[in-house]
């Protein structure tokens, strides 16, 4: 057999052949690393929207790691079998006159795992609602203990500070401002920042506790301001409907302490 010297042309050729092979091993590394964050999105989304069902973590971290495995793999073949190519361009043999064995193995490798993302994608389904309420969805509406709580979007100290301002405002006065968090400072006790408002009206409070005198255990109005151990701020407050239920009101009095609910929102926006 007549041997062919190589020409530019071929050395060229293997180039571009290699430098599509790095192509590919990077794009499957890429790829992969987003396959493999994508259970921290979910984790994310969990977060923000506590009510849905998701599997935050998954085969997700598996996959892609699979595929960034596999793109190192292309790199460090496609640069032996580009050596292997120059070395027998320089000596005439044609020792590649047949099919890529790198290219059929990544074709192979690719179809199960893209087999086996389909599976998990079918068993994984989509989100559900789960059948407990978020907590956002809680805080909308009045729990069986009568208290409501409600995310506000300042620190308990902007939070606390932008209520007084409201009363101030509206002419109601604020008998007291219970630092719980404060006090247990002073003993050694570490808590996250926790404080209530105790405000109202004689003017508003008498009538209702003339009607019935044991709604003065809950008067005056109170609103607790806290941090919770993931540094959301909440506004909790007595709703006025389970005040007027648990000391039998006249309904044409509830609109004397209807006041809180409002007060707590705008302390909260």
């Amino acid at each position: 057999m007549t041997e062919r010297t190589a020409g530019v042309a071929d050395y060229l050729a293997a180039e571009r052949t290699f430098l599509a092979w790095i192509r590919t091993g990077l794009a499957l590394m890429g790829f992969g690393f987003v396959v493999a964050r994508f259970g921290l999105f979910l984790q994310a989304l969990q977060f923000t929207q506590p009510n849905l069902a998701l599997r935050a973590g998954g085969l997700s971290p598996w996959f892609g790691t699979a595929l960034i495995a596999l793109g190192i793999v292309v790199n460090i073949w496609s640069a032996w079998r580009h050596v292997r190519l120059v070395r027998a361009l320089q000596s005439g043999l044609p020792q590649y006159a047949r099919p890529s064995s790198l290219a059929l193995a990544v074709g192979v490798l690719l179809a199960m795992l893209g087999l086996a993302m389909a599976i998990y994608l079918i068993a994984v389904r989509e989100p559900t609602q789960t059948p407990r309420a978020s907590t956002q969805e809680k805080s909308m509406s009045a729990s069986t203990n009568g208290i409501v709580t409600i995310p506000s979007h300042h620190t308990v100290e902007q939070t606390v500070e932008k209520l007084t301002g409201i009363l101030q405002a509206k002419g109601v006065k604020l008998f007291a401002l219970i630092d719980h968090s404060g006090e247990a400072e002073k003993v050694g006790m570490p808590m996250p920042p926790t404080k209530v408002l105790i405000f109202g009206s004689p003017k508003a409070g008498t009538p209702l506790m003339i009607a019935s005198p044991s709604v003065a255990i809950d008067l005056p109005l109170k609103i607790l301001v806290h941090e919770d151990g993931e540094g959301k701020v909440w506004i909790s407050y007595n709703t006025p409907e389970y005040i007027q239920s648990r000391h039998g009101l006249p309904s044409d009095l509830v609109q004397n302490i209807a006041v809180v609910g409002a007060l707590a929102t705008a302390g909260a926006e």
